[in-house]
């Protein structure tokens, strides 16, 4: 149950998760794994060979219509506009303040679009989006319970997947897809992940999740592939700087001080929050998102305050002793005069201010991703 009383929901690959022996812990409204055999074996198998982690509580939203396009621009931050059919982008979805309700990607489909968003976001999101809709002549679909999505990350991920599709992998480039059979039954394969590692995630109906997770942990016996969890994804993703929604970006900060101005393409024309972003761009940012490293043994963890000079300038969004780099590495708003590469920080542990430097991730470059 969740802390409102309200039943948590399982993904379809649930009953695998527990046939192997997964610990099942509450997130984002569902039973999900948090470990298998536990977090350092399961990030060891991604970064050197290839992991299978169940991703289908994310949500998604499928929008069609004549004006399908013009509504995705409306809401995201990013350039739709630039997206061939089996490409797709990182984005942002921002409040008219210009805050982030949450980030995403954004897919283009021969007739469609779909949006992947995150599972905690996902009603709110959705509901945003209707919000916005009846401006446009565009459906507005949340198809998140008939999907079930399985990433397979690794080196080696590759490998695996080749196994059980003819789809030819080498064609899809970082952050495009392609359709076809996977294991027998129809997928979108996508090559993203939230790792730093080469793989794919695999878009299934929801009925087939189960029958292709098995024929991938198969697949992957070669290799040793293993299961893995939120722990491991937590630890992955950190290590390469990708932000976390309700940590390092949230309802309080905008896109610009979390660094992914990137994203934010102010020239392509109106879209919800762009005003307001326009104006702290002019007045400039007084805090910022920065990645630091600490010069001592130490294990930042969210909430844990950072100081500067002295003084206090903010706190860790995101922090852990990193298990490839065996270093205490984070993320955190700082105030702007404290956001430099190579300013010195303190981070509060135990009382101690441990000595820290801002870097901007990644702080593990040896993934496997092909750009």
């Amino acid at each position: 149950m969740t802390e409102s009383g309200t039943a948590l929901k399982r993904t379809p690959l649930y009953e695998e998760h527990v046939r192997l022996g997964g610990k099942m812990v509450p997130f984002a409204g569902y039973e999900m794994p948090v470990q298998y055999e536990g977090i350092l074996a399961e990030h060891e198998a991604v970064r050197e060979r290839v992991g299978l982690f169940d991703v289908s509580h994310m949500g998604e939203v499928e929008v069609r219509g004549p004006q399908a396009l013009a509504f995705v621009q409306h809401v995201t931050t990013n350039d739709a506009s630039t997206l061939v059919p089996g490409q797709a982008q990182y984005s942002v979805i921002c409040r008219d303040n210009g805050t982030a309700i949450d980030d995403c990607i954004v897919y283009r489909f021969d007739d469609h679009y779909m949006i992947v968003v995150n599972a905690s976001n996902r009603d709110r999101d959705v509901a945003w989006m209707l919000e916005h809709a009846g401006a446009f002549d565009a459906r507005v679909e949340d198809v998140s319970d008939s999907i079930a999505l399985l990433a397979v990350q690794g080196p080696k991920a590759q490998q695996v997947v080749s196994r059980l599709t003819d789809v030819d992998l080498d064609a899809i480039a970082y952050y495009h897809f392609g359709t076809g059979e996977v294991a027998g039954k129809q997928a979108v394969l996508s090559r993203t992940g939230y790792t730093g590692e080469d793989g794919f995630e695999l878009y299934l109906a929801g009925g087939d999740g189960a029958e292709v997770w098995q024929a991938v942990m198969e697949a992957g016996e070669p290799e040793g592939i293993a299961p893995a969890g939120l722990g491991a994804r937590d630890a992955l993703r950190l290590e390469v700087g990708y932000a976390l929604y309700g940590n390092d970006l949230d309802d309080d900060h905008t896109p610009l001080e979390a660094g992914l101005g990137w994203v934010v393409k102010l020239d392509k024309g109106d879209f919800i929050g762009r005003d307001a972003l326009v104006k702290q761009k002019e007045a400039g940012l007084r805090r910022k998102l920065v990645g630091f490293v600490l010069k001592e043994r130490g294990f930042p963890r969210h909430g844990y305050e950072i100081r500067h000079g002295g003084e206090s300038t903010g706190v860790v969004t995101s922090g852990l002793l990193s298990p490839a780099l065996g270093q205490g590495v984070g993320m955190g708003y700082v105030a702007t005069e404290a956001a430099a590469k190579g300013t010195e920080l303190g981070i509060m542990i135990r009382d101690k201010a441990v000595p820290a430097q801002v870097k901007r991730p990644p702080f593990y470059t040896g993934g496997s991703i092909r750009r």
